[in-house]
């Protein structure tokens, strides 16, 4: 019985070869491999101002607070409790985000 087989390739894969250096490099040269992202999804940007963190922070809050009302509405006995026992807190971040901005407002408009 005659099978046929394939002559090999008469140029190097260039796709593949880049490929296997990588994958080596990953297992035995970790520090020349490809640096990896930043762990996170996402990431707050180095040059935001103060006041746009504080008002996005702000609004996070005021968010997470009327999201927890919300849900509150629909649930009964200790998970009730817990999401206002979170809602309460939630309720604190605002308040002291909101002393922030004031704060922050006196300083700049002096």
């Amino acid at each position: 019985m005659f099978k046929v087989t394939p002559n090999p390739p008469s140029k190097p894969d260039l796709k593949l070869n880049q490929a296997a250096h990588r994958a080596i490099d990953h297992y035995l040269n970790p520090e020349t491999a490809a640096p990896q992202p930043p762990p996170g999804l996402f990431s707050v940007a180095p040059d935001t101002s103060s006041e746009t963190l504080i008002t996005n922070s702000y609004e996070t809050f005021s968010s997470v607070s009327a999201l927890l009302l919300d849900l509150s509405e629909d649930l009964t006995g200790k998970p009730r409790d817990v999401a206002l026992a979170i809602h309460q807190l939630s309720e604190l971040g605002v308040l002291l985000m909101d002393k922030l901005m004031e704060r922050e407002a006196a300083v700049a408009g002096s």
